[in-house]
């Protein structure tokens, strides 16, 4: 059985120290996804989430969103490509300097919210925010959504992807997450996305909305560390995808 990554977006908070959850979640998970400053985060948050990511050894990754504070990333907007490799490029060198600087390496990008819905269905977009990527470090891992045009644009630039699926979230009969906005975006009853969760991780499909059977390639798993429950859910699907044989660890770069 492939191996399988558990990554979660963290460093969204304010002030000088991670959110609470933080702290506990870096035992749990093998990447993280650290918040450059737009969507969420000030450099006194990304320094101290990047400082324990490194004691934990857990793979950091830069996660650029759209200039949104009050939205949370998480509203669309209209961005030229031009604009998207900039604050792409421009979060990945505030992140970086913080690694940097603690003897750290960035070890990929993951853009956020609204950037990554919209890059994962305009190619153009994707390409301008993989271009951001090659540009800064041709090494750096591109975390996309499964079977998304993201994947293509990686492929196209000759950067390496690494395929996302969602333990909590819905999906279209496109391959497509759920948008937030309906009511049956998020799974909420735990041990139903656990089910959902390792589906996608042993058998490589999601069943949609529709009941549409998707095939999918999942090589990293993302769990939502904002929610109630997120420590107790990141303990229980490591353990669970243990029981299947499966090992859990940071993606390799070729």
């Amino acid at each position: 059985m492939p191996p399988i990554d558990l990554n979660c977006d963290m460093g969204e908070a304010f002030g000088n120290y991670p959110m609470p959850n933080d702290l506990v979640l870096l035992e749990h998970v093998t990447s993280v996804n650290i918040a450059c400053g737009f969507h969420a985060g000030d450099p006194g948050v990304m320094q101290a989430t990047v400082r324990a990511a490194l004691e934990r050894g857990v793979a950091i990754g830069a996660h650029p969103g759209l200039p949104d504070l009050q939205g949370f990333g998480r509203r669309e907007m209209q961005i030229s490509m031009r604009e998207a490799y900039q604050v792409t490029l421009y979060q990945l060198g505030a992140l970086y300097g913080f690694v940097r600087a603690a003897g750290g390496r960035l070890a990929h990008v993951k853009a956020h919210g609204a950037l990554y819905n919209m890059a994962a269905r305009d190619i153009e977009l994707a390409k301008a925010i993989v271009e951001a990527v090659r540009d800064f470090d041709p090494g750096l891992l591109v975390y996309v959504l499964a079977g998304s045009k993201m994947v293509d644009a990686a492929a196209q630039a000759g950067m390496q992807s690494v395929s996302e699926v969602f333990a909590d979230r819905t999906y279209q009969d496109d391959g497509a997450l759920t948008p937030r906005t309906q009511p049956n975006a998020m799974i909420g009853n735990e041990e139903q996305a656990i089910s959902h969760a390792l589906r996608m991780a042993t058998q490589h499909e999601v069943v949609s909305v529709n009941n549409r059977v998707i095939s999918l390639k999942a090589e990293t798993l993302c769990l939502h560390g904002d929610g109630e429950h997120a420590v107790d859910f990141a303990k229980t699907i490591r353990a669970r995808l243990k029981s299947e044989g499966i090992t859990v660890q940071a993606p390799l770069s070729r």
